[in-house]
């Protein structure tokens, strides 16, 4: 408690607490969401296992419009990457220095899951457990992998996008939902892989919200910059009046009505087993409507929610929930293995019907015997995220003339370097999250991920530690 409360005193009268709020509250929506509606059977052999319960009440759908908070992770990263980029310049950092210590924040608390993961897997398998079952294992502790994965293909994009929303403001996510559309009809034309982009128009949409927010909220911004009315489409700053919020809130809402009721989108956000399309695997249109009526109730509920953050407790509540919130979200699924293992090997793992009385009455028992798994495994490994701090930028000397060049290739070196380490990251989650869920593999992971992994996060860390670094 002395320390949140030394952390809460320390925090600047600038920092946007409501941005913090948010971000804890959405991995508790999350990690509540997939407890609470899973339904636990046993297989023909006798195995445990478990599922969504959601297709079994469509009546619920119109919730996920609550609950899928997927965007609301985007629009607080792009805030958040906006403010640490502009901030890093600010000391002289460069952008490939930026992006380095974001990666250290991200990639370490997900280290520790895949090397836990992989051990784990190999143990199993020494023991004599069935392969497939060790991957399916592995499979479903891994799926929270998957948001990560599009994060990461955000992140470095972040100095570009910055740029162009600083030239062309709000204009470009509105293109980049043009773009959404046009991979949305290849979907309906059957050319599915055609859409793949959405994984990255969608969310960097949303992503470019959190810097129009970041640049109505600072209060140092050019004042030379396009604003207000005049500007149109062309502003850079997010409107957060009242008036702001109401527009989103109910024009995002009449939208998505459209678009699921007479249009041809389906009315869950998220993946639903046997539904022709997926709003979330790749953002939809519709999930772009969902994510603009979230916008404007968030910012409806801004200013009593700062109101309320200026007091000691919620603040430190919120603080500590987002030293230890990758951890969480990581770990999240990983708790719920464990607990079905451990109720199943004693003979009291809850299996009841979903839907039934029986299953409603065991939803919060449920959830606070996954909190005390997930609260263990916090414990474990939560300090790893929580002592990550960030690098302090450093301008780097000016080369004398005689070794400009030099210096330009070791810029441009570490930077290609920098970017290849993320495309490996990313490449390897994805080679996960596409991998069989059955597949007999020797850790439960693909060994190709597992080498993408390590290597692009194995030169990030030494970048990391200022090799290749010029001056």
């Amino acid at each position: 408690m002395g320390r949140l409360r030394r952390l809460a005193e320390a925090t600047p009268a600038s920092r946007n607490r409501y941005l913090d709020l948010l971000r804890a509250l959405a991995i508790i929506m999350v990690v509540l969401g997939h407890w609470s509606v899973v339904d636990i059977a046993h297989d023909a052999s006798g195995q445990p296992t478990a599922r969504s319960a959601l297709p079994d009440f469509p009546w619920a759908y119109p919730v996920t419009w609550a609950v899928q908070v997927m965007p609301i992770f985007f629009l607080v990263g792009g805030y958040a990457n906006a403010a640490s980029l502009a901030s890093h310049r600010r000391r002289g950092g460069d952008a490939t220095g930026w992006l380095l210590g974001r990666s250290a924040r991200l990639l370490r608390p997900t280290s520790v899951l895949i090397l836990v993961l992989a051990a784990a897997g190999l143990a199993a398998r020494l023991g004599g457990a069935d392969p497939s079952l060790v991957r399916t294992v592995v499979y479903f502790a891994t799926i929270p992998l998957w948001f990560l994965a599009a994060y990461l293909l955000v992140v470095p994009l972040t100095p570009v996008m910055y740029a162009l929303h600083r030239r062309y403001g709000l204009l470009v996510p509105v293109a980049l939902a043009v773009l959404v559309a046009v991979g949305d009809l290849t979907r309906e034309l059957n050319l599915h892989d055609a859409a793949l982009p959405n994984y990255l128009f969608g969310w960097l949409a949303i992503h470019q919200i959190g810097f129009a927010w970041y640049d109505a909220d600072k209060k140092d911004a050019d004042a030379t910059a396009p604003r207000g009315r005049s500007a149109g489409l062309r502003t850079r700053r997010l409107p957060l009046s009242r008036r702001a919020g109401w527009t989103a809130l109910l024009g995002g809402l009449a939208v998505a009505i459209l678009l699921t009721g007479p249009g041809p989108y389906p009315v869950s956000m998220i993946n639903i087993p046997g539904e022709r399309l997926n709003n979330a695997a790749p953002p939809s249109l519709a999930l772009l409507a969902v994510s603009t009526a979230q916008l404007g109730l968030l910012l409806l509920l801004r200013r009593p929610a700062q109101r309320w953050l200026r007091r000691d407790r919620p603040w430190m509540a919120v603080i500590a929930v987002n030293s230890v919130v990758l951890t969480v979200f990581l770990w999240h699924l990983s708790a719920a293995i464990l607990a079905i293992g451990a109720l199943d090997a004693v003979g009291l793992l809850p299996t009841p019907a979903a839907g039934t009385a029986t299953w409603l009455a065991w939803r919060i028992p449920w959830v606070l015997i996954l909190g005390v798994f997930l609260a263990v495994l916090v414990a474990i490994f939560g300090p790893i995220e929580a002592r990550t701090g960030r690098p302090p930028a450093a301008r780097a000397p000016a080369p004398p003339s005689d070794d400009r060049v030099e210096h330009h290739w070791r810029t441009t070196g570490r930077s290609v370097l920098t970017v290849a380490a993320f495309v490996a990251v990313v490449a390897a989650l994805v080679i996960n999250a596409t991998a069989p869920r059955d597949a007999p593999l020797l850790l439960g992971l693909p060994v190709p991920a597992l080498v993408a992994y390590l290597a692009g996060a194995g030169t990030l860390r030494v970048l990391r530690s200022g090799w290749g670094t010029p001056g």
